[in-house]
């Protein structure tokens, strides 16, 4: 099935940009063109999108809020910041917000559909600076609640390569398994834990005091 697919940005040319790449995939069809954040809330109800590429900076409601308000009314739309700055903080904010990634406007074709593709397959990529961020951001709690996970010893694994910021690919290679079979994992820890992509995780695995935080 196609991904089906809402545009988010405020340049007209942007738009069109966006719309050529994708159309160069047969995977993802665009249902519809929102010009700022009010609009993109309007036509998330509508249509319905499965994905929805959203520039972060627009006048009026930016990415990041209207990100926080469709993800509040609409949890499974999968969202992707689209901007041209490469700061991990304010990308990092993106995705506190709810956004399953990011993606910069000068990157190459082939390398945003790549990473869409993953994005719809459900792998979520998490750059390893960004997990790194993560890991840096928050301080270690004490496990003075939750005790240890409810998690099998592979989910353990699992998530400690994910906390890295290692692809469902990678980690399959270092674990001699299928991706399907990491995917599968994943699938399961989220829904064990209640959290939505890799990004909680991660954050939620170093607030629990389950995963070691990197030496530098």
């Amino acid at each position: 099935m196609k991904v089906r697919v809402l545009v988010v940005d405020d340049h007209p040319h942007a738009r069109e940009a966006i719309g050529d790449i994708l159309a160069e995939d047969d995977c993802f069809e665009i249902i519809g063109y929102a010009e700022n954040g009010d609009e993109a809330i309007v036509q998330t109800e509508q249509w319905m999108p499965d994905l929805i590429l959203m520039d972060i900076h627009m006048p009026g409601k930016d990415g990041l809020e209207t990100t926080r308000e469709i993800k509040l009314r609409y949890p499974y739309v999968k969202i992707v910041l689209i901007t041209v700055s490469d700061d991990v903080a304010h990308l990092f904010e993106a995705l506190k917000q709810g956004a399953q990634g990011y993606l910069l406007k000068n990157l190459e074709p082939g390398t945003w559909l790549e990473y869409l593709r993953s994005i719809a397959s459900d792998e979520v990529p998490l750059t390893r600076e960004l997990a790194l961020r993560i890991l840096q951001e928050f301080p270690r709690s004490n496990k003075d609640a939750g005790g240890e996970p409810p998690l099998t010893a592979r989910e353990r694994e699992i998530l400690g390569w994910v906390s890295k910021g290692m692809t469902n690919r990678e980690i399959a290679g270092v674990l001699h398994i299928s991706d399907q079979t990491v995917k599968n994992h994943l699938k399961n820890i989220l829904q064990k834990l209640h959290l939505e992509n890799r990004v909680q995780l991660t954050r939620y695995a170093l607030e629990q005091g389950w995963v070691e935080r990197p030496k530098n």
